[in-house]
């Protein structure tokens, strides 16, 4: 029986911190290119103008939560066009998988909003502490002045990113001149400040504190990419193949003086010492890796110091690692494969939709409703009257006369309740620009058209203007 106390064997190993080293080569400057471009596009797209003509507003991207509208340049979605956002999502997750089918978390390493902000959080980190060492001695000693103000002034940095990150998200929700303006003399809404500060605390705590565990433990997607990918996905890969067995450069010249094999890899730990979560890709697939490639560009430096050829780490196939260590020819990388068209096939298929739906839908709308108490009332002369409620959508920026007729039983007359404008015989119902319109409406049938309880019914409003038409369909009931 072992002595040792079960109680004093923790549960949890606890995490170490990881002191990210500074690293240049072909990968870094694309992430830098990424980061200035994406960061770019949020800070300040707000402030980019589009003319809709009157009566619209002209930011060119606007969730206008109030009226309830959402405009993209010039795209502008109704809440009754909610399958738009569904065509987005679909697109959004099919994207995705295409990416991990082709070269991995090629996303998180790149793309994914946590890696952008963390990345300038870390330069932010390196401008005030110092690279990896200097970092790792300033955290090891004591408090003095110049460790207070050195951490001070970053954390104060970075404040100031999460407060304008918080910032530029509001502005999406209203017009970004005027909300800044009123953020900055205290006039804006309550809500604009409750939001502003949640999301400083959020991007402050995920990008500085946090930094890696939200890509270990928090986010879902290392799972999901774990079932999804496959050996013939192009990821970041330690060529093993190559670099086994590994010794330090001296060591590894007298194995080949001796006739012996010996590998590249001279464990100089630099891929280590360079990557975001901190883990060893020698070790092979893991799911902390990001495929953000920074430990290619560290490996590729250090070989060419030593006279080695690059490429120890790359993006490479499971498969072709495997057949060089069989000594059977490698395979050439194929993007285009089955689940890889059907992923694209998905994506044509959803946007092909979207956009034939975009092209093609209409300005105007309309809705009825029938009243259910009561269903009918039979005039005095025997004819029959139901009243209805109707919408009227008017998605354009001017006001749009709509003259409503009415189809079905032989002799239905329609009239409008408290409206009296028509056009020759057929009443009209004004509406306002990118608005809608509620209207009571009674259709009276002549008893001698009614053969049924229930008659199939449409109403049909036509833009005196534009001569587009909608129709809306309904029944017209009756005692049989």
């Amino acid at each position: 029986m072992s002595t040792t106390d079960s109680n004093d064997i923790p549960l949890y190993i606890s995490a170490k911190k990881v002191y990210p080293q500074a690293v240049s080569g072909f990968y870094r400057r694309i992430k830098w290119i990424v980061l200035i471009a994406t960061l770019s596009i949020y800070y300040f797209l707000p402030f980019v103008r589009w003319n809709r003509g009157p009566n619209l507003p002209d930011q060119a991207v606007l969730l206008d939560l109030a009226n309830r509208r959402f405009y993209f340049f010039p795209i502008e979605i109704w809440p009754q066009e909610v399958y738009f956002f569904t065509g987005l999502l679909v697109i959004a997750a099919m994207v995705l998988f295409l990416m991990n089918a082709i070269a991995g978390r090629i996303w998180c390493g790149y793309l994914c909003p946590q890696t952008v902000w963390t990345d300038l959080f870390l330069a932010v980190e390196r401008f005030t502490e110092g690279d990896r060492r200097d970092r790792i001695k300033l955290d090891e000693r004591a408090f003095d002045i110049d460790k207070v103000a050195r951490k001070t002034l970053k954390h104060f940095i970075w404040l100031m990113i999460a407060w304008w990150t918080g910032g530029a998200w509001v502005l999406y929700f209203a017009d970004a001149p005027k909300l800044v303006r009123d953020l900055f003399f205290g006039t804006a809404p309550l809500t604009a400040y409750v939001w502003i500060g949640i999301l400083t605390f959020t991007t402050y705590a995920l990008a500085g504190i946090m930094r890696e565990q939200v890509c270990n433990y928090m986010c879902p997607w290392p799972r999901i990419q774990a079932a999804l990918t496959d050996e013939e996905a192009f990821n970041v890969t330690y060529r093993y193949d190559r670099g086994e067995p590994r010794t330090s450069l001296k060591g590894a010249a007298k194995l080949r003086e001796a006739g012996e094999k010996a590998g590249d890899c001279i464990d100089c730990n630099q891929c280590v010492a360079v990557c975001p979560t901190g883990i060893d890709i020698r070790h092979g697939a893991q799911l902390e890796c990001i495929q953000c490639s920074l430990c290619i560009d560290a490996c590729d430096t250090v070989m060419t110091k030593i006279g080695r050829p690059t490429g120890l780490i790359a993006f490479d196939t499971d498969n072709n690692v495997k057949a060089r260590e069989a000594g059977t020819p490698e395979k050439p990388f194929h993007p285009i494969r089955a689940r890889t068209i059907i992923y694209f096939s998905l994506i044509a298929i959803v946007g092909g939709s979207m956009l034939f739906q975009l092209a093609t839908r209409s300005t105007a709308g309309i809705n009825l409703i029938h009243d259910r108490t009561p269903l009918f009332v039979t005039l005095a002369d025997g004819s029959v009257r139901n009243a209805y409620t109707v919408r009227l959508f008017n998605k354009r920026p001017d006001i749009r006369p709509f003259a409503l007729t009415v189809e079905g039983p032989l002799g239905a007359v329609v009239e409008l309740v408290n409206v009296s404008a028509t056009a020759d015989w057929r009443p009209v119902v004004s509406v306002e620009p990118d608005a809608t319109r509620e209207v009571r409406v009674l259709i009276t049938v002549p008893k001698s058209s009614l053969k049924d309880k229930s008659t199939p019914i449409a109403i049909r409003a036509s833009d005196l203007f534009a001569g587009e038409v909608v129709i809306a369909k309904d029944h017209f009931f009756g005692p049989g």
